[in-house]
């Protein structure tokens, strides 16, 4: 099993990677899809299923969609241009994507979302005909958002769990590893640490230098995200007229940090406030990076800017460390467990981004491969069981608080593996089989479908 740094890292934009890249990405390979077939639909429909038609609207899903067919993808897509394109879209009900043929698409007729039974490969199912003037089908494809941006049509995720179990699954990698034990077992027997392990399984894909322009891209962009969202006041669209908070606490941290006031607190404190300044980036559909979703995006910019802060010894090379060690204890977790709050609650979300950032912050602080492990291990067993519960369907409320305990669990983690010396009575991957397991025994109410916990009881309030 092979899982990039930069699966798991992924430049894009808010509030879902599930359900507002994943579509966007798969309307654009449903683009690519009729363009090598040399297929030009006069019209193209779409209907969205499951957790993506009840948290659609909230998730800026059909805003997602549409984007995509029109050509846009979330890495390199600009806010001004797609406020263009969409008021455009609306307005002629005509898509006419560059490098694509035009066709006709209504909004309020070609977007359907589907409130039945969701379809069986996963709970973000989305299905796209192409149709000719006459209304024959010419071709039809149905993809799943998994999680983190992923997207994978329904032949590519039946295919992808027959070979769960097989670890020739990916490219030919120095150091292969499907589970936390394997990932012990050969920095044992390499004498490697997990980062350098990790770096040498990238580097089969691109050279030293990109890997590191890679790498640090990735991080100026979460910290670009922490300095947008400290810097932005107002409230966060949507419709629950939610204050943005990270800016006012920012100030008032500041003021009370520049008296050499730097107690426990003061800086618990500011780790909340950094995490809080992603994820309200994020819920204004703002540039960040999955870590290793939308939903927990704040939790590891917090983490690292919290080592890069606090620690005189951090530097660029060690922000490196943490990435590449993060990502491959989220690897680990997607392969064996899962990253989608849809699939199995927000555990699964900022349970993983918490497990990533203690294993990175344990990593840069000297922490030996079976400390990193145990670090990843306590930050995810104290999140078992989190529902995903989106008031209103907004990656809001409870989210955005949840990415700053998710950061300060993941500190906590790292300094008590520190302390010991890495031997632990649940290992991870056990941790991660059980935080599936309960996933899949989770009423689908609580898995981002706003028809449970929070997201009925204030309503109802």
């Amino acid at each position: 099993m092979f899982i990039s740094v930069f699966d798991i890292f992924k430049i894009g934009i808010g509030p879902s990677s599930s359900h507002t890249m994943g579509p966007m990405a798969a309307a654009l390979l449903f683009l690519k899809i009729l363009a090598q077939a040399g297929i030009s639909p006069h019209r193209i429909r779409v209907r969205l299923h499951g957790s993506l038609a009840f948290t659609g609207r909230g998730h800026a899903t059909d805003r997602a969609v549409i984007l995509g067919l029109a050509g846009f993808s979330a890495e390199t897509a600009e806010a001004e241009e797609m406020a263009a394109a969409l008021a455009d879209i609306h307005a002629t009900r005509r898509i006419d994507p560059q490098a694509f043929a035009p066709f006709h698409f209504n909004p309020d007729e070609d977007l359907v979302f589907d409130y039945g039974p969701p379809l069986p490969g996963h709970a973000n199912g989305m299905s796209f005909s192409a149709m000719a003037e006459n209304g024959a089908l010419l071709r039809q494809e149905t993809y799943y958002s998994i999680g983190g941006g992923f997207v994978l049509t329904a032949a590519e995720l039946e295919d992808g769990r027959r070979r769960a179990t097989e670890a020739t699954d990916g490219p030919a990698v120095p150091y292969p590893f499907n589970t936390a034990d394997d990932m012990l077992a050969a920095g044992r027997k390499a004498n490697l640490s997990v980062a350098e392990m990790k770096r040498a399984n990238e580097l089969t894909l691109v050279d030293s230098i990109a890997l590191d322009e890679r790498l640090d891209r990735i991080w100026r962009v979460m910290a670009d995200s922490i300095d947008r969202g400290l810097a932005a006041g107002g409230i966060l669209p949507g419709g629950l007229l939610l204050k943005r908070r990270a800016k006012a606490l920012h100030r008032q941290l500041e003021t009370e940090m520049a008296s050499g006031d730097r107690s426990f607190l003061l800086v618990n404190e500011w780790l909340v406030q950094n995490a809080m300044a992603v994820s309200e980036e994020n819920a204004a559909g703002g540039k960040i990076v999955t870590a290793p979703t939308n939903g927990a995006a704040g939790v590891i910019p917090a983490v690292i800017s919290y080592y890069l802060a606090f620690y005189p010894g951090a530097t660029p090379e060690g922000v490196r460390k943490f990435l590449l060690t993060a990502a491959a204890i989220g690897g680990i977790i997607k392969h064996n467990g899962s990253i989608s709050g849809a699939e199995v609650g927000c555990q699964g979300e900022i349970g993983s981004a918490a497990a990533m950032a203690a294993a990175g912050l344990c990593a840069v602080l000297g922490g030996s491969n079976e400390q990193i492990e145990n670090s990843a291990e306590i930050a995810l067993e104290h999140h078992l069981g989190m529902t995903c519960d989106p008031v209103d369907g907004l990656v809001q409320v409870p989210c955005i608080e949840r990415n700053g305990f998710g950061a300060v669990k993941a500190v906590t983690a790292a300094t008590l593996a520190l302390r010991g010396d890495g031997s632990h009575y649940v290992s991870l991957d056990k941790c991660i089989r059980t935080m599936y397991q309960t996933g899949l025994d989770m009423n689908d109410k609580y898995k981002e479908t706003a028809r449970g916990g929070l997201a009925v009881n204030l309503v109802d309030c």
